[in-house]
């Protein structure tokens, strides 16, 4: 049984748009940019209009971090291995750190002090500029 031309209706296949359409869906989440997950920081802030240097609180701690690799303690010299011992017996109370590297240091450098002092159980760690 042949079915007469005239009475024949145009259907569009779509099965290859559908195709096409799951090839771009999946290429777009590809190239699609993913965050990146950093330290969490804060910006700092400019120091106020006045010259009066304000120095840190004495009962908060400045870890130095030199470019030949050294750690200093407030200005006592500290092996990195030390470090989180020395953090733990100082902080038995909620305290900041600051944090000063020098501006040769690449920061995976400075990164590794802030992880070894937030393993040692500080939460508030801030970072000077010089």
């Amino acid at each position: 049984m042949a079915m007469p031309l005239g009475n024949a209706k145009a259907q569009i296949n779509v099965t290859p748009m559908i195709d096409v359409l799951l090839v771009l869906i999946i290429i777009f989440m590809v190239i699609t940019p993913t965050t990146s997950n950093g330290l969490k920081t804060l910006v700092p802030q400019p120091a106020p209009p006045d010259n009066n240097q304000v120095e840190p609180p004495s009962h908060d701690i400045v870890i130095t971090i030199r470019s030949d690799r050294t750690v200093r303690l407030n200005q006592e010299p500290v092996e990195l291995a030390n470090l989180p011992e020395r953090l733990a017996r100082l902080f038995r109370t909620e305290a900041v750190v600051f944090v000063r590297g020098d501006k040769d240091l690449n920061f995976s450098q400075v990164a590794e002090v802030i992880d070894i002092a937030r393993g040692a159980g500080l939460n508030r760690i801030a970072l000077m500029t010089q």
